[in-house]
């Protein structure tokens, strides 16, 4: 056995703190409560609980990959850096007057999201370059030094230059930022022609003004966490998950935080892709539900859905365009909030209403005796019979039947006279309906019908909602991983290394430069490459090309995936039957007329895994042993019924449990409902699927 044998996957959610050890021996597990005040105290209790039920020194670990929604809480929080924004005169307001859309029509008093800069921090330079790249009026060398003057004068503790069209000359950018760094060599600088290199100023500046606003922090977290790591034994380098699925250095991260505001929920995505390639799966929806959010993603072909841009802190929750839109490498999925840790309430309409808010890890839900008086998701599920009281998280943390009662029947029964148990069947069903509707609405956004896809689900909660779920989306097969409570983890070491270069370079199609574009190419692999190579010292890599097109008058573009190679004036009707491919699956057509545009270039380089090995489906042949039967609330039939316990790690291939049923294991329990019957695959998936499926 070698040090490069033994990695690490840390999560860190709103409730629980996830650990995966990967060794010779298998892959080693658990949950810790996730540790506000010092987040880096849960990862090494985690670590060293999983490396000693695995009996392996911490000297021995040779990898840690960790994930985080540090820079998403930061954000929605407004827990940042108090910083300086330095833009061209006449655009001091962009980030303020915003698309000047509308999300909610009808709304008199509408609430868009608070730039992160106060309007007297943002500073102008009387400089522009135009959008080819050309000098229109030279950055004066005093006026910038006068500049970074006041900025070091206003004790800021970062700053973010996004200069007008730097995508396409970073001359000024540079230029003002050695004047910062010569009189505060300290100062936390971002560059919008670094973190973010392409068109349109708007997500732009978002993005290099959230980079700035969390850099100093997430620095101060991550080297905080590798020197704890370091003082406990532990050597091995550190990664980080990005928000678009691959895995980058601590100190890349630490530069570029920005990139990690989707990382946990990444990890998931990639867990439930490897096991939709394994199973020979074209059409996955992954459901990963924890004890804050609950995430749902579209997997076909094996890869999750990925975007260019991604929207935070929303002022209306789900509804797009009332957030902050930052342009940075993402998998696209739909977050709602909907965990065990949610808390329900009565609404002024005296409907039952669960969440956004959460008891998180701290006091977390009544049940935990913690403090928690709130009614929660947890408590309900406890009310139920889906959990057991003396085996939640392997017996880590016993639940009170009681307390859960008690905050139900307060705050949610009593106001709306009825008993404790359809209180909480209210609650649930309130929560799967909210997930529901937000996977049908997601599906149809991207032209999709959900019938036709399997569900793959893990996260603590999702194994204990997923059947019902099904039930509401008509969905007849769904997979529950091993590991699948503490999949985001898994998924952590799972991942290759990866990094994406963009560029905006606008063009025509008939004034095509490849010149121009192959120089650019060239420089973004380069810029991909070194950030690559840091985490692998050998092995193949692959490269995807993407780029930006629309047609000439409009106001947004689709991405065209292409070869990547060197490109001539001979190419372009190829471009342009990619481009029209691409258009024609998204709209259904294809314009006539119009001259086809390209704005901006994504370059990806990944190293290459390898693929998971095959699975062939097994039916079921022998019946599950049962532990004991309790009564559980079927939420289809609407009454108790009498479900067996079984334990899963007694099920051996072939095993059937016929719904109504529990499957209990240490990080989450398996409700089969009685539509259901779960089969375990010789990888050590259930299946779940209709009984009224042949």
């Amino acid at each position: 056995m070698t040090r490069s044998d033994i990695r690490v996957g840390v999560d860190i959610g709103g409730t629980f703190t996830d650990v995966a050890l990967d060794h010779p021996g298998g892959t080693e597990t658990c949950k810790v409560l996730t540790d506000y005040a010092e987040p880096e105290r849960a990862i090494l209790t985690g670590i060293e609980k999983a490396a000693r039920n695995a009996r392996i020194p911490l000297s021995d670990i040779g990898q840690v990959i960790h994930g985080t929604t540090l820079v998403t809480n930061a954000l929605i929080e407004r827990r940042g850096a108090d910083m300086a924004f330095i833009t061209t005169e006449g655009f001091r307001d962009v980030i303020e007057m915003r698309s000047e859309n509308r999300f909610e029509q009808y709304d008199l008093n509408l609430q868009l999201p608070r730039p992160l800069v106060q309007r007297k921090h943002r500073f102008t330079l009387n400089e522009r370059i135009g959008p080819k790249g050309d000098v229109l009026l030279a950055l004066d060398p005093a006026e910038a030094r006068q500049m970074a003057q006041r900025i070091v004068e206003g004790g800021f503790e970062a700053v973010a230059i996004g200069l007008m069209h730097s995508y396409a000359n970073d001359t000024h950018e540079q230029m003002m930022a050695e004047a910062l760094k010569d009189l505060s060599p300290d100062l936390s600088v971002s560059l919008s022609s670094v973190i973010s290199p392409q068109m349109r100023e708007l997500p732009r500046f978002n993005t290099v003004i959230a980079n700035a606003y969390v850099q100093p922090q997430v620095s101060t977290y991550l080297n905080r966490l590798v020197t704890r790591l370091h003082g406990s034994g532990i050597a091995a380098p550190v990664f980080m998950l990005h928000s678009g699925g691959g895995l980058i250095s601590v100190e890349t991260a630490s530069e570029q935080p920005v990139r990690l505001l989707e990382s946990g929920p990444a990890g998931g995505a990639i867990f439930a892709a490897e096991f939709a390639r394994a199973h020979g799966l074209d059409k996955v929806m992954s459901f990963d539900m924890g004890g804050t959010t609950a995430k749902i993603c579209l997997i076909e072909n094996g890869s999750p859905k990925t975007a260019s841009t991604f929207e935070v802190a929303r002022t209306y929750r789900f509804k797009k365009g009332s957030g902050m839109t930052v342009s940075t490498p993402v998998v696209e999925m739909v977050e709602i909030g909907a965990g065990g840790g949610s808390i329900a309430s009565i609404d002024q309409m005296g409907r039952i209403q669960v969440g956004p808010r959460s008891a998180a890890s701290e006091p977390g839900p009544a049940c935990y005796q913690r403090g928690g008086v709130e009614p929660t998701v947890t408590d309900s599920n406890l009310v139920l019979g889906r959990l057991d009281p003396d085996n939640f998280a392997g017996g880590a943390i016993p639940l009170s039947v009681e307390n859960a009662t008690s905050a139900l029947s307060g705050r949610i029964a009593l106001m709306q006279d009825m008993d404790v148990a359809e209180a909480a069947f209210g609650v649930t069903e309130m929560v799967d309906e909210n997930m529901a509707n937000a996977a049908r609405v997601h599906t149809v956004e991207n032209g999709r019908d959900i019938e036709h896809f399997t569900m793959i689900a893990f996260g603590g909660g999702a194994p204990l909602h997923a059947c019902r779920l099904c039930e509401k989306l008509g969905i007849r097969a769904l997979l529950i991983p091993p590991g699948a409570g503490v999949g985001s983890a898994i998924g952590f070491l799972r991942a290759p290394f990866s990094y994406e270069a963009t560029r905006g370079l606008f063009q025509t199609l008939t004034d095509f430069d490849a010149e121009a574009v192959n120089a650019a190419l060239q420089a973004m692999e380069a810029e991909a490459r070194e950030f690559v190579e840091q985490g692998i010292q050998e092995g193949r890599t692959t490269t995807r090309l993407t780029a930006f097109m629309r047609y000439a008058g409009q106001g947004w573009e689709i991405p065209v995936p292409l070869p990547y190679r060197a490109f001539s004036r001979s190419d372009t009707p190829a471009i342009l039957a990619a481009f029209e491919e691409a258009y024609r699956t998204l709209f259904g057509r294809t314009i006539d007329g119009l001259a086809p545009e390209i704005t901006n270039w994504s370059l990806i380089v990944t190293s290459v895994l390898p693929e998971p090995d095959a699975v062939r489906r097994r039916d079921g042949c022998t019946e599950a042993e049962a532990v004991r039967t309790r009564p559980i609330f079927d939420a289809a039939l609407r009454r108790n019924v009498d479900a067996r316990e079984v334990e899963r790690h007694a099920m051996e291939t072939g095993t059937v449990v016929d719904g109504p049923a529990a499957i209990v294991e240490a990080e989450t329990t398996t409700i089969v409902t009685s539509a259901y019957r779960a089969i375990r695959q010789p990888d050590g998936c259930l299946l779940l699927i209709r009984k009224d499926v042949s």
